[in-house]
């Protein structure tokens, strides 16, 4: 490819550096031992001092970069000057020498549409585990999400000191994923990977009509697909509106890069529009391999009681 990179890729490169920086943030607030937490909608849907300071830094780095992209984050911030220290400036050279997909090629600014969750697992981050938490940074292109980074700030905590803390994986379909070992579940296995705090009868049904050989209950949707694409679930159900499309642009970008799939419950895919509504309110299907099996199980009365987008 000749000439500098593409628009696309150079977004890429510093979401990249940019999710690192929040990463840290978040690993900042929670060592400073006060978390600021403030209640949103109730004890299930809380916000952190590192949720408004990432989303900070988040936007106002790639807004200062790109600045006629348009940027969708999960907390509503008033207006106001963020502190420089919060401003990240830098890029993933490795990620620029990539190779742009054709099609993606020519895109402009303002025809990109950033997702970002500044640190999802808000629950889990407040109660210590943590590696349940991640950040999300997604970009849409035409409603279809085209790229992906995710950071866990806290990757690897549990080894204490003297191994590096926290990674970030991204993923592009058509080019491919990295910062992380694709692993698949054995085919003959079906493990499910579902809410930890979310749960309901329509939840549980639906899991169950799986007919899974085990159920993991963990936080976070990012979380939730990082354990698809390193092989410890087979297929992440959510029968229910919660998850936010903050919560899923990113995951299904890396997801989709490694030949899987995300979808409501219906199969239907969710579409990443700077206008389109928030909530994912048909609940969340995705898989590595194997969608349409878990797809074909989900019962009438799960598909009655969510309405598609």
């Amino acid at each position: 490819m000749s000439g500098s990179p593409a628009v696309v890729m150079r977004l890429v490169a510093s979401a990249h550096t940019v999710a690192e920086k929040a990463g840290a943030i978040v690993r900042k607030v929670l060592h400073s031992g006060d978390l600021g937490i403030v209640e949103k909608t109730g004890a299930n849907d809380l916000q952190t001092l590192a949720d408004r300071l990432a989303q900070q830094s988040i936007c106002a780095s790639l807004s200062r970069r790109f600045p006629k992209i348009t940027i969708i984050g999960e907390e509503e911030l008033p207006a106001e000057v963020v502190r420089e220290d919060l401003i990240e400036s830098g890029h993933s050279e490795e990620i620029l020498q990539k190779t742009c997909p054709a099609e993606y090629r020519e895109l402009k600014e303002e025809e990109l549409v950033v997702w970002v969750d500044p640190l999802d697992g808000t629950k889990e981050y407040t109660e210590g585990l943590l590696d349940n938490v991640t950040v999300l940074i997604g970009i849409a292109y035409a409603g279809k999400a085209i790229a992906g980074v995710i950071n866990q700030p806290f990757y690897n905590y549990q080894l204490g000191a003297g191994s590096a803390l926290g990674r970030t994986m991204w993923g592009m379909p058509g080019l491919g994923a990295f910062g992380f070992q694709l692993q698949e579940v054995p085919g003959d296995k079906r493990i499910v990977t579902t809410t930890r705090s979310h749960s309901n009868k329509v939840v549980t049904d639906c899991v169950d009509a799986m007919e899974p050989h085990e159920v993991i209950r963990v936080g976070g949707a990012g979380n939730k697909i990082i354990q698809l694409v390193e092989g410890r679930a087979s297929a992440y159900v959510f029968a229910s509106p919660g998850c936010k499309k903050w919560d899923t642009c990113a995951p299904e970008a890396i997801l989709d890069a490694v030949g899987g799939k995300l979808t409501d419950m219906h199969g239907n895919a969710y579409r990443y529009h700077a206008n389109v509504k928030h909530m994912n309110s048909a609940g969340v299907l995705a898989t590595l391999r194997n969608h349409e099996y878990y797809a074909s199980r989900v019962p009438q009365s799960v598909l009655q009681a969510l309405k598609s987008d």
